[in-house]
């Protein structure tokens, strides 16, 4: 009787359990079982797992297999599982030593061939595994940098079964074949990325700061004609990480807006890189290569996207959802009037507490999402309601119906609200001048950022948006009599509780913005603004820019 145990990682959402594989061999016919909650996909190991065994030069061993994966409660779905269970299968029949695999965490999928093949979620386990105290790692050689971001632990990057069968016995490594000719694409990262996973979704690249008279390679501010209000209101909601609102007619340019704000936005801190690379990476999203997301990403789901689709869900266990992509980045959602209002709803939990928490037969998630949401819509259907002389035909029925999609409690939680005025034809033809770009905004919005650090620090909390109201008005209050107007507006019924508490967050940010210790009735007065929609001729007056 022979008995081997190796380790590898069940991913449940982004968190990961250890599962201890165990085989065990009996004389007996010639059986090989396998237990411990496996899907489908986990259950069809078996086969790979024999002809890997087999044509990596290794004996099968010819009695009553049996391989458990504890604990036997967690569910276990995919196929990175399978190099675990080859290790165990060989340490059971004595062909490696099995105390050399015992504490080993192996994650990889098997081909018929033997050749190891790359996994989503390396760096989710491997961080599950690192937390457990396990500090060698087995992974495929093309995920071995992605499983290098965590520290402090030893990872090998193997491409075949029998490279891994020559370390574990002291043996010559085998050198293996890359892909068969210069330029061709490596067979092995097909499954690395789900084909139509990453659709809506966008990590930010290239990234680098134009010099004077170059061409900058991502989308620019400078390239949006006028708009100087909503331009205003994009450095504030960067700044803050407040949530904004762009209204207006079509071609006014809000969503070339919504999409120069993730390039304003500073890069993600090291923390907040291994947060969205673990999110992107289970998604199947995470492009080859590149084992780190340094940028916020930038998610854009079709308006006729499912609410499973923002949130999360799925068969079986359930996976991430567009509101996760967006976590630590933009979620922009064009034409929000468009999308159903059961999936808008859904939003309001994320959107207060960062997270997603989604309970199904298979298990319960919890998901990360904290994303800065930018909607966009048309006044009315045919979007020329706003228009004077524009000859707006939708009845008003019609247009109430339309403008409601959008629920008071969703709108409640959006801290901007902007009219975005047609373009006039003196800005379009450029006569007016261009205006700021991107690298100029990001830096005072880095600046801006870098103060509200200061005094956030030693709190749990980074940007003024997440600040709870209760602390912005006992901890860190406004200028006396800064608030006169706001209370105000809540007393007449223009603000709720929580739209009064979004007003002192965006107070907060005008005033970073000013390089202000704390806001003043001007501050206040623009963030009533931006807030109700109101003109009160505060955001005139107020000067971001030298």
């Amino acid at each position: 009787m022979g008995f081997a145990r190796a380790c590898s990682v069940a991913l449940v959402g982004v968190d990961g359990v250890v599962v201890e594989v165990q085989a065990d061999l009996e004389p007996g016919l010639a059986a090989f079982t396998l237990v411990g909650l496996p899907d489908k996909t986990l259950t069809e190991s078996r086969d790979r797992v024999r002809a890997a065994i087999v044509n990596s030069g290794a004996t099968w061993p010819q009695k009553k297999l049996t391989v458990g994966l504890s604990p036997a409660s967690v569910p276990k779905s995919g196929a990175g599982f399978d190099l675990a269970v080859a290790a165990s299968v060989l340490g059971a029949a004595e062909l490696v030593d099995p105390a050399a695999i015992a504490d080993l965490v192996l994650i990889g999928e098997l081909g018929l061939d033997g050749r190891v093949r790359p996994v989503r979620g390396i760096l989710p386990a491997v961080l599950a595994a690192a937390e457990a105290g396990y500090r060698n790692v087995v992974v495929p050689q093309q995920c071995a940098a992605e499983a290098m971001l965590v520290p402090d632990v030893s990872v090998l990057g193997v491409r075949s079964l029998r490279q891994l069968i020559a370390v574990l016995t002291d043996g010559e490594v085998p050198e293996e074949e890359p892909p068969d000719s210069p330029g061709r694409p490596d067979p092995m990262l097909a499954g690395l990325v789900v084909p139509g996973a990453g659709i809506g979704t966008g990590i930010s690249r290239g990234g680098g700061r134009a010099g004077e008279g170059e061409t900058p390679d991502f989308p620019d501010l400078s390239d949006v004609a006028g708009q100087h209000g909503a331009r205003r209101a994009l450095e504030v909601a960067a700044s803050g990480g407040h949530h904004l609102f762009l209204s207006g007619p079509p071609g006014a340019g809000k969503t070339m807006l919504a999409e120069r704000i993730p390039w304003i936005l500073p890069p993600l801190c090291r923390q907040d890189s291994l947060e969205v690379t673990a999110v992107h990476s289970v998604a199947g999203v995470l492009p080859p290569g590149e084992p780190l997301v340094a940028r916020p990403p930038y998610c854009a789901p079709h308006h006729s996207a499912t609410m499973q689709s923002l949130v999360g869900g799925g068969a079986g266990v359930p996976r991430p959802g567009a509101v996760s992509l967006a976590h630590r980045g933009v979620l922009f959602l064009d034409e929000a009037a468009e999308f159903s209002t059961k999936a808008l709803d859904a939003l309001r939990q994320p959107l207060e507490s960062g997270h997603v928490v989604i309970a199904r037969a298979a298990g319960v998630v919890r998901l990360p999402a904290r994303f800065q949401m930018v909607l966009a819509a048309n006044p009315c259907p045919c979007g020329r309601h706003t228009l004077l002389g524009a000859g707006c035909e939708c009845p008003a029925s019609v247009i109430r119906r339309y403008q409601a999609r959008l629920s008071g409690p969703l709108l409640d939680r959006v801290d901007l609200r902007v009219e975005v005025e047609p373009v006039t034809r003196c800005d379009l033809l450029g006569r007016g001048g261009r205006g700021e770009s991107t690298a100029v905004v990001a830096d005072r919005v880095r600046e801006a950022r870098d103060r509200a650090a200061v005094r956030l620090a030693d709190t749990p909390w980074r940007l003024n948006a997440e600040v709870p109201g209760h602390e912005l008005r006992t901890r860190w209050q406004a200028a006396p009599g800064a608030l006169a107007q706001a209370e105000r507006d809540l007393e007449r019924g223009l603000l709720t509780a929580r739209g009064l508490d979004r007003v002192l967050r965006v107070a907060w940010t005008v005033a970073d913005l000013r390089g202000r210790d704390r806001p003043e009735p001007l501050d206040v007065a623009v963030a009533l603004e931006l807030r109700t929609g109101i003109a009160r001729g505060a955001a005139l007056a107020m000067e971001v820019g030298p």
